[in-house]
């Protein structure tokens, strides 16, 4: 019984999201546009936690707080966006009790047909974080404000053979906006990711150095993301702003740093130094190291004799 009453709920319809908060019945039955003015709509009404099927993008206009980055803290008072892809788990209470803003919820068939519908799952940051919400300049937020503005006008207008073109064509101009704020963020907060990098790196000095990966195999992003406390998505796109490559980019790196310093320093063989590494298998070990290093690992070895 008890496991029943963690199942988060499940909203399955724009419908039924909008009748729980009190809302009118959506004009569209796949999008839904809502303007929350001064935290009239009551969002305590929703559950504890729940799931829906629908895309959701919301700008709070008074996110304020202090939010964790890895083990630092950062404080903002410009409002934020937050992003939903369907059937992720959503809490109730998020960062602030200031609900204030826009939201933006449509279902993914609302994008069938338009080139958008596969192209929406390459904007990695629907997979981030509350905590990593994108934070708005001023300038920013007005520009962020008069696309929900548009959206909203062209979605209360009479439904013609162009509303669902003119629709998505502003769905996709928010995540560009969104795009490249975010790439902002990773700038200007460069000396908080460096931080983090640097973080990264030591976590991964730590891990090889003491064979944790004799035990615990290869370390994988997941881990990696975990112990900065950031989503696998946000940490690869903060590396890849500052580095030009992900995650799995640097974990693999950091292998073949650690291969080279076994193979030019110690007699151990080829499929003991993979063992030590975490590969289950010799030939995988032999395998990345040559794609990296154009050499084999025996070839790399002689080279030092």
């Amino acid at each position: 019984m008890k496991k029943e009453e963690n199942i988060p709920h499940k909203f399955e319809s724009l419908s039924e999201m909008h009748r729980l908060l009190g809302l009118p019945k959506p004009l569209h039955p796949l999008i839904s546009l809502v303007e929350n003015k001064d935290n009239k709509i009551d969002v305590t009404k929703l559950p504890t936690s729940f799931v829906h099927c629908f895309y959701k993008i919301s700008l709070k206009t008074n996110l304020t707080g202090k939010i964790k980055y890895g083990q630092g803290y950062y404080d903002f008072e410009e409002g934020g966006l937050l992003f939903k892809a369907p059937n992720q788990v959503s809490a109730n209470a998020e960062i602030s009790q200031d609900h204030s803003g826009f939201t933006v919820l449509f279902h993914p068939d609302f994008l069938a047909g338009y080139p958008l519908a596969k192209k929406i799952k390459k904007y990695g940051f629907f997979s981030y974080s509350v905590n990593e919400a994108l934070h708005l300049s001023d300038k920013e937020k007005t520009t962020i404000i008069s696309v929900f503005k548009n959206m909203e006008e062209e979605l209360n207008r009479t439904i013609d053979d162009f509303s669902q073109d003119v629709v998505i064509s502003q769905i996709e101009l928010l995540l560009n906006y969104s795009n490249r704020f975010y790439k902002r963020q990773f700038i200007t907060r460069k000396a908080i990711n460096n931080d983090l990098l640097s973080k990264m790196e030591e976590i991964l000095d730590d891990y090889f150095n003491n064979e944790k990966s004799i035990k615990e195999g290869i370390p994988t992003v997941h881990f990696l993301a975990d112990k900065l406390n950031l989503t696998p998505s946000y940490l690869s796109d903060m590396l890849r702003s500052l580095t030009g490559q992900n995650t799995q980019h640097h974990i693999h790196n950091k292998l073949i740093e650690k291969a080279k310093e076994r193979l030019s320093t110690t007699n151990l063989t080829v499929a003991e130094i993979a063992y030590e590494l975490g590969f289950e298998h010799s030939q995988s070990f032999s395998k990345l190291f040559k794609s990296k290093t154009n050499q084999s690992p025996i070839e790399f070895r002689s080279s030092f004799n």
